[in-house]
């Protein structure tokens, strides 16, 4: 993501880390926001089970790529959990908080890897993830996959008993569960294109997800080509739903521009979800609602920046998201989190 720095709205300290900002015009849904990272770039953020701690991923410490963090709710108590090698992405709390599972790629480099060229436009490189477990008390760390290819973007059911993730093991950007101990392995998605971001409404029943399909044969050419250089251009993207073995699959949003980071909400009637679909060419990602037919959208947040990966507490009250509003400096993103009013 990339910032601008904008002014502070009448801050006021809060806690020893934690600082409390002032809704942006518009933010009716938000209260009571607290900014809980300050500096580098700080991201999916997921809370723990008893909504007490959350996990996030952050470059600090003079690494160039991210790491996964823990902290309590007030950005209290911060602990690195991942082994410092690599790169790690999308954390997520499972074993009734007790282990945390995330993505690295320190079994194919100790380095950072290197980053995307963007000579042929904003591309995401599919960097050699696998998923690893390990203890929120930063040991004991487990290789769960073994298949040599992207496997990320991974998050839990509500019962804990499956992870839903992406995966590039059978040539495509396809969404798989499997059972917490990597057993049990099951494709969801088949049809050819970006399939990812997946997180399970609160009941269990339904998967959300982001998704483009290549519309004709230049595209879908193009979408192989980049693949094969482990390559995915994320510009064009829009919101599905479909049942939690992957039945009934329906596209929900028709916005255009970047449409991710979708999450339930607690009633498991809408969608929130962040989008820049009025400049699809520009960075200003704010969120949104949708009901799951795809009408009622709604703005909930109005900052001119980037605003993402937003996620409600267990019980509802409070949600939680990555914003680069109040950045010290251009390119910072932190972790947000505020009552919710609805």
């Amino acid at each position: 993501t990339h910032a601008v720095p904008v002014a502070a709205c009448g801050s006021v300290r809060t806690s020893q880390l934690a600082v409390l900002r002032s809704p942006e015009p518009g933010e009716t849904h938000l209260a009571n926001i607290r900014q809980l990272t300050f500096g580098g770039e700080n991201a999916e953020a997921y809370w723990s089970a008893d909504g007490t701690r959350l996990t996030f991923q952050s470059t600090r410490d003079g690494r160039s790529c991210d790491q996964q963090f823990t902290m309590d709710a007030d950005g209290g108590n911060l602990r690195r959990v991942s082994n410092g090698a690599g790169k790690t992405t999308c954390g997520y709390f499972f074993d009734r908080d007790r282990r945390i599972f995330f993505s690295s790629t320190h079994h194919a480099d100790s380095a950072c890897p290197p980053r995307p060229d963007f000579s042929r436009g904003y591309v995401w490189r599919l960097d050699p993830f696998e998923i690893y477990t390990a203890s929120a008390n930063a040991d004991g760390l487990h290789r769960l996959t073994n298949w040599n290819a992207y496997t990320a973007e991974g998050t839990l059911s509500p019962d804990g008993s499956r992870i839903v993730f992406t995966s590039t093991k059978d040539g495509d950007l396809e969404i798989y569960t499997m059972r917490t101990d990597g057993s049990d392995v099951r494709r969801l998605t088949t049809t050819p294109g970006y399939d990812g971001g997946a997180f399970f409404s609160p009941n269990g029943s339904q998967i959300v997800y982001r998704a483009h399909h290549p519309a004709d044969s230049t595209s879908l050419a193009e979408y192989r080509a980049l693949l094969a250089q482990g390559l995915v251009r994320p510009s064009r993207m829009e919101i599905w739903v479909m049942n939690a073995d992957g039945s009934n699959q329906r596209q929900v949003t028709s916005l255009g521009g970047a449409n991710f980071a979708p999450y339930f909400t607690p009633d498991g009637r809408r969608i929130i979800f962040a989008s820049n679909h009025i400049n699809p060419r520009g960075r200003d990602f704010d969120l949104y609602l949708v009901n799951l037919d795809g009408s009622g959208l709604e703005r909930v947040t109005t900052h001119a920046d980037f605003d993402s990966f937003p996620m409600f507490s267990p019980d509802g009250k409070r949600l939680v998201w990555a914003s680069n509003r109040h950045a010290a400096q251009q390119g910072e993103t932190n972790i947000f989190i505020a009552d919710w009013r609805d």
